[in-house]
């Protein structure tokens, strides 16, 4: 399949991550197209492309924008979720470490379209290399013009600010990252208010993940009917999709949306590592797992993930092979989601961790099947039911490995504790 990479066509050019690398290969080239639109024909064109967020919600990117109040009297802001901590995902990572240049494009158009003129990057703390090339390209763009007064000879100014956070999965929940990015416990905000109204420091914010800002340069130069040309009707334009676990070739590659997922496995996987293929959580850890046989019909789109009862997440598909014990994956899925819990509501703080006991009970030979639905029964009482989303990302590997897994679960089980399950 022939395209025109638009996130990682500096990938490979040695030092790419150097604005005099990045210029010679096309860096801020959009930016003279940018300012000759006026902000809101911006977002038309994004709206045009039909890009979605990249971060996981697949939120339709220039209907986002477009919420941002109207002759606001208060500082508008831009905030860039660079805090990746969604296990089997790590993309934006090799944007940060290869083309941040790319990645400041973005936040340009965007600041540009919803008129803020402060825009901070807020980047997961383990990342500190990624973190010394990402404060380094802000300051070659600020000594080139490219951001600060008068950008490029235009009337719009841009002030860039990195902030590094401190390691925990729950700020890569906007809320929470915008809490956090104030000085304060990163625990998500009850919505509404929603960040477009009230955001930052209690100001109109758009939060945005590094995919999707980095996706529109390439729509300002080239027009959002040709992404949205890209791809699929309702999964336009380019991702990062990635590969671990089983495979005998793990990495990420960009993809246009619409290949099968058998294909990409055995195309850029190299096929399966140490076995056949037994399940594929297909967007992160919090997307619920798919077997073997749903994949066969599976594409890597939003249209599909969604018609086989999962999400595309993140899309990093973590692969399993069948000499894998799927209670003992889900012991790892639980165990971090119990660790990386808030704490802020009864549901997800008391409900991650019974799953976690309950499943450490059940591996440990010490549980009857009534344990096994009553993990069912407890994932049916989180999600849905707090702040954030954190609970249901437990919630949803929990019910879809006991569903499609069972039989592996009632291994484990004491012999007279095996009865048939509840509904799922």
């Amino acid at each position: 399949m022939q395209f025109e990479p638009q996130l990682t066509k500096r990938f490979n050019i040695e030092n790419s991550y150097t604005l005099n690398v990045a210029l010679q290969h096309g860096a801020y080239a959009s930016l003279p197209k940018l300012f000759s639109k006026k902000p809101e024909e911006v977002i038309e064109e994004i709206k045009i492309s039909g890009l979605k967020g990249r971060g996981g919600a697949g939120f339709p990117c220039g209907m986002k924008w477009s919420f941002i109040p109207k002759n606001s009297t208060k500082p508008i802001y831009l905030v860039v979720n660079g805090d990746e901590g969604e296990p089997g995902t790590f993309s934006d990572r090799a944007i940060l470490s290869k083309d941040p240049h790319l990645l400041l494009e973005g936040v340009i158009a965007a600041a540009y379209a919803i008129q803020a003129h402060v825009a901070y990057i807020y980047v997961r703390g383990e990342f500190f290399r990624e973190i010394q090339i990402l404060n380094q390209a802000v300051e070659e763009a600020k000594n080139s013009g490219y951001l600060g007064s008068k950008i490029q000879g235009s009337d719009f100014q841009l002030e860039v600010f990195i902030h590094q956070g401190a390691g925990a999965y729950i700020c890569g929940e906007e809320t929470g990252l915008l809490e956090s990015l104030e000085g304060k416990k990163g625990q998500p905000r009850i919505k509404p208010p929603f960040p477009a109204i009230q955001g930052l420091f209690g100001c109109p914010t758009i939060v945005n993940n590094v995919k999707t800002l980095s996706s529109v340069p390439w729509i300002i130069a080239n027009g959002g009917a040709a992404y949205a040309a890209i791809g699929t009707k309702d999964s336009t334009g380019t991702h990062i999709f990635g590969l671990s676990g089983h495979v005998q070739n793990g990495g990420y590659w960009e993809l246009p949306f619409g290949m099968p997922m058998l294909e990409f496995i055995e195309t850029y996987g190299r096929g399966v590592k140490n076995g056949k293929l037994k399940a594929v959580i297909p967007g992160g850890s919090s997307t619920p797992v798919l077997t073997a046989q749903e994949c066969e019909d599976l594409t890597l789109s939003y249209e599909s993930m969604a018609k086989h009862g999962t999400f595309l997440g993140t899309g990093g598909a973590i692969v399993i092979n069948d000499q894998t014990d799927m209670p003992q994956i889900l012991k790892n899925l639980t165990h971090f989601y119990a660790h990386e819990s808030c704490g802020q509501c009864t549901p997800c703080r008391e409900g991650t961790a019974w799953e976690n006991r309950l499943l450490q009970k059940i591996i440990q030979g010490e549980a009857t099947a009534r344990e096994l639905d009553l993990m069912v029964e407890i994932a049916g009482n989180m999600e849905g039911k707090t702040i954030c989303a954190l609970a249901a990302a437990c919630a949803m590997p929990v019910r879809s490995f006991i569903k499609k897994f069972r039989g592996e679960f009632e291994k484990y089980l004491k012999p007279s504790g095996v009865t048939v399950g509840i509904q799922l």
